[in-house]
């Protein structure tokens, strides 16, 4: 049954999602605080280092003296350790808000259920639990990188009518991408790559489509550009040697860095756990990758990724290099004008 309690924490979540591609590796927070049924002040995080969601709430109600009545509603359990910011649970304690309803507790270890148990001993109304399967959702992210101590994995792809995610390039035909689908569906990939904190292609997508991986069409800031080179093979004139974004190279072979571009050895032979525990050391929470049918069929095979998105396109090739094999039911389908896009979760 929706309560009027869902209503609101709806409500935080809407604040929370202003903040996607600018607040990680912080979670998604927004909060806001209610007294007789009004909505009397809210906010959300902004961007990473910045106040967080019940200090921007907090400090948009105009009469303080209302705080002594109100409930405040935030999707995620409010922080008890000094960070970036002082501890929020500590605020609220200040400010005598007397009832606190929390969408789900957080994984974090240094919360974890402390900020919850300080504000119960402060004397304050916990409620945790509302609307949290929808909170969970939304902190995706922040959520598999706490728990599973891991990036959340979107593999993102796009196909022919007839099965087919690329030709089969000739010497002459390097260097330039294979569109398949048009420059709508473009621009939402665009979009999605200033949401993620990471971009990771494998070798022949670099050779081949030569891709500056950036978000030149959407406002927002590109992601970390994640390169596999195992030998060490690729040509420097591509734009991931650009220098314009910070860039990791993982190959097997030593080599020096250079203006904004770090090589990385790994061990090839367990390459997801190895690329995926690098991005856990480096407090990277997601990665879209976009490589070619190798790399997707080797993190699908792997287990070891969270959601698919699939452009199916309206045109064919008749021949050339298979899609990936997901063998998952969509969770949902949109129609993109001249394409479809198909979205599945590993679960």
């Amino acid at each position: 049954m929706y309560t009027k309690d869902d209503a609101y924490q709806q409500r935080c979540l809407e604040l929370a999602l202003n903040g996607l591609g600018r607040v990680a590796p912080n979670p998604l927070v927004g909060a806001l605080l209610v007294v007789d049924n009004k909505i009397i002040g809210e906010g959300y995080h902004e961007k990473f280092g910045s106040p967080h969601a019940e200090v921007n709430a907090i400090n948009s109600v105009k009469n303080e003296e209302l705080l002594t009545k109100a409930t405040l509603f935030v999707n995620l359990e409010p922080c008890s350790h000094f960070g970036k910011t002082p501890p929020c649970s500590d605020l609220i304690i200040e400010k005598k808000i007397p009832r606190v309803v929390i969408g789900h507790r957080d994984p974090f270890s240094e919360v974890a259920g402390k900020g919850i148990e300080k504000l119960i001993n402060a004397g304050i109304e916990v409620i945790v639990g509302t609307f949290e399967n929808e909170a969970r959702l939304l902190n995706k992210r922040f959520l598999t990188f706490h728990e599973k101590k891991r990036p959340y994995i979107i593999l993102k792809w796009a196909e022919t009518s007839d099965g087919f995610i690329d030709i089969i390039r000739s010497s002459n035909e390097t260097n330039r991408p294979t569109w398949i689908t048009d420059e709508l569906a473009r621009t939402l990939v665009h979009k999605w790559r200033t949401e993620e904190q990471a971009i990771l292609i494998g070798t022949n997508t670099a050779l081949y489509d030569n891709p500056m991986l950036n978000s030149r069409n959407w406002n927002g800031k590109s992601p970390l550009r994640l390169v596999l080179d195992r030998t060490l093979r690729l040509p420097t004139n591509l734009h991931i040697f650009d220098s314009s974004i910070p860039t990791i190279i993982f190959t097997e072979k030593e080599a020096e860095p250079r203006t904004n571009i770090e090589f990385i050895t790994i061990n090839f032979n367990n390459l997801i756990v190895e690329i995926n525990n690098f991005c856990f050391k480096r407090q990277i929470q997601s990665i879209i990758v976009e490589g070619g049918t190798r790399m997707l069929s080797t993190y699908i095979n792997s287990g070891l990724w969270d959601e698919a998105r699939v452009f199916k396109g309206e045109i064919t090739f008749g021949n050339g290099i298979k899609a990936p094999a997901l063998n998952k039911i969509p969770a949902s389908e949109v129609n993109l004008h001249k394409s479809m896009l198909f979205v599945s979760y590993n679960t």
